[in-house]
């Protein structure tokens, strides 16, 4: 069963702290260059692969006592908030590429290979794995952060220029690392209370 709380709280976290990052511009690079639809489901595929490890990973964690899941994930949350606070604006411009031509292959392809190495152990999979050892529920931590990486991918893809041009990338990065301050906060407190 799907809890709605945890699925849209892993969204949020996840889709805030997924805007700012290499991807976004990933896809807005790829997006002006090619079809959109083919720029997605590459992107949308990698992101698939990158949230299923993330999970497996985090519900392994579940195996360890409570106290110290608490511990290890608050640890890592506010980790994750510094390493945003310390990631310099448009730092991780990528670059892509052209492929041959522009069939479906070429264009996924090249979508799919390009996400499944930058999010490679990036900050979001870690963060979808602590998310995913701290409420034991994979089927909703997995479908919030699957649906905020698409969503950042459809937003880079189709609307990042105008959207970078109305919500500063600095704003966006201080409301999630907030956010992730607030989670490893309240995993900790935990694991000190419980």
């Amino acid at each position: 069963m799907i809890s709605f709380s945890v699925t849209a709280l892993v969204f949020g976290v996840v889709f805030l702290a997924e805007l700012p990052d290499k991807t976004a511009l990933a896809g807005l690079v790829l997006g002006t260059r090619y079809r959109a639809s083919y720029v997605f489901a590459g992107v949308a595929a990698a992101f698939a692969v990158h949230v299923a490890l993330a999970v497996a990973a985090g519900s392994v964690l579940t195996l360890l006592p409570q106290q110290i899941v608490h511990a290890l994930t608050g640890v890592l949350f506010l980790g994750g908030a510094v390493v945003l606070l310390r990631t310099k604006d448009g730092a991780d411009d990528a670059e892509v590429r052209r492929p041959e031509n522009q069939s479906f292959w070429k264009v996924s392809g090249a979508g799919f290979m390009l996400i499944l190495v930058a999010e490679f152990g990036d900050l979001t999979q870690i963060m979808t794995a602590n998310l995913a050892a701290r409420y034991d529920d994979p089927l909703s931590v997995g479908l919030g952060a699957v649906l905020a990486l698409w969503a950042v991918a459809g937003l880079g893809i189709v609307g990042g220029k105008a959207l970078m041009k109305r919500v500063p990338l600095k704003l966006i990065t201080q409301v999630a690392a907030v956010l992730m301050v607030g989670l490893g906060v309240w995993s900790l407190w935990e694991a000190v209370a419980g």
